[in-house]
């Protein structure tokens, strides 16, 4: 199981300094039976830290944050750095400790054989520097970033790329000027064998591109009535999509959106267009926009690129909007069942993890309908940063047809980030408080911080359900 072996390889790489020290100084002396005995003890050590450390993680206690969270105290990163270059943004932010010979047989073999992924990009000029940019790291990153951003290249440069492998990287965050390429292959909108990828990108657009003529392009004389509702609705939910990003404010861009929302929900008559669902296409825009524009998100005009371009930019959004929605099809049908489900096992979980959290809740008669639905119907796109977003997106599609039930891990994770703050509210409050949550100023840290007890609590608890049972 993926998360399984992400826990795994959690505990070996970043168990605290100083049981790494004794762990190295105990395998010199191991021989045989010895070292299977060790791993035993390890494991059951680190097993026992998980169950002791549940509330203290609550409390932000860092321990044992370390075998979760390995990150230097980097400085912030400007909430339009959506620059190309090589940058710690690129690197990922919640990186494993890598090993050092590891890293320098990477680097090797990057050197004597051109096709890497870098080695690809050296068609185009802003590819080129970017390549001399990942050859020649500045001497601010780490070490082990640029040992983690040469295993993407590996992983990428392969003829037949191996999702697994890819997943377990892009949990932890993806290089941004990697991301196009990554998340086409997360969702399995682009094969992993790249001799068939540009076919099937360039069929897959061209499909996208007589979707729009046949549907969307077309006088409202020929709709039918709830198809011009539909259309209008649209229209009037595309300039409130991310309102604090002027970007989205573009008359250009909203006509994109108008056109993917509007032919996706033609072609998917059994949920049709549900608000929050434009929520849901603004980070695929700016990834794959991101290809063709430079500089920060704020600068960008889609005036800059030709109609073909935009048109290919619409069709990648499309196809993984599809992608991404065919693994939660029941969070947008009628009532929307899927949402409704997990917000009720959201409520357990709380229950379990933090029971006096969810008892002052119940006491205050505040439902978790009331907050919670809203998280899973637009992902928190709307509860975070837009700056954030998309390192919170490497993690979703790096989950797959998991994600669902991921998203239980994450959204307690959110909520109990205030525990100590929601036990003094009453409900007005508590209300107020959770739809005006103060996240405004947070960055990649405290968004790993909730990722990292999510991954916790998801490792303790989804495969013993009955600790979840009344």
């Amino acid at each position: 199981m993926f998360i399984s072996r992400l826990l795994s390889n959690e505990h070996n790489n970043h168990i605290s300094n100083k049981v790494v020290a004794a762990e190295r100084g105990n395998r010199k002396r191991m021989e045989g039976g010895e070292e299977e005995q060790q791993q035993k003890r390890d494991d059951s050590r680190f097993n026992q830290t998980l169950e002791n450390n549940v509330q203290g993680f609550l409390k932000g206690r860092s321990v044992p944050g370390e075998a979760f969270l390995t990150r230097s105290p980097d400085p912030p990163i400007s909430p339009t750095s959506y620059h190309r270059s090589f940058s710690e943004e690129d690197a990922g932010r919640n990186d494993h400790l890598e090993n050092p010979l590891e890293e320098v047989e990477d680097q090797s073999s990057s050197h004597k054989h051109d096709n890497t992924y870098a080695g690809k990009l050296r068609s185009s000029s802003s590819g080129e520097m970017m390549v001399k940019q990942v050859q020649n790291v500045n001497t601010g990153v780490r070490s082990s970033d640029h040992g983690r951003v040469m295993k993407f290249n590996k992983v990428l440069s392969d003829t037949t790329v191996i999702l697994e492998k890819l997943r377990e990287l892009a949990w932890n965050g993806v290089p941004h000027y990697m991301r196009p390429d990554v998340w086409r292959l997360l969702l399995g909108y682009a094969p992993p064998n790249s001799d068939r990828r540009e076919a099937v990108l360039r069929r897959k657009r061209l499909e996208y591109l007589e979707s729009v003529g046949q549907f969307y392009d077309l006088p409202d004389s020929e709709r039918s009535d709830d198809e011009i509702n539909m259309l209008r609705q649209i229209a009037l939910d595309c300039p409130r999509t991310v309102p604090d990003v002027s970007f989205f404010q573009q008359a250009q861009v909203q006509k994109s959106l108008e056109r993917i929302l509007y032919t996706w929900a033609i072609r998917h008559p059994a949920s049709g267009y549900v608000q929050g669902i434009n929520d849901l296409v603004t980070p695929f825009l700016v990834i794959f926009l991101s290809e063709y524009l430079e500089g920060g998100v704020e600068s960008w005009s889609m005036s800059d690129l030709s109609s073909e371009r935009i048109s290919d930019v619409e069709a990648d959004c499309y196809w993984c909007l599809t992608k991404l929605l065919d693994g939660m099809q029941d969070h947008y049908t009628f009532a929307q069942p899927g949402i409704q489900r997990l917000v009720f096992k959201l409520k357990e979980l709380v229950r379990r993890i933090d029971e006096p959290v969810a008892r002052h809740m119940e006491e205050q008669g505040v439902e978790f309908l009331q907050f919670a639905f809203r998280w899973y119907n637009c992902l928190l796109i709307r509860e975070i940063p837009y700056s954030i977003i998309n390192r919170l997106w490497d993690t979703y599609l790096a989950e797959g047809d998991a994600l669902p039930d991921f998203l239980v891990y994450i959204y307690a994770s959110f909520l109990l980030t205030w525990s100590d703050e929601l036990k003094k509210l009453d409900f007005q409050e508590m209300v107020m408080f959770l739809q005006h949550l103060p996240t405004h100023t947070w960055t990649d840290q405290e968004l790993e911080m909730v990722l990292s007890r999510a991954f916790m609590w998801h490792s303790m608890f989804n495969s013993s359900p009955n600790h979840l049972a009344s």
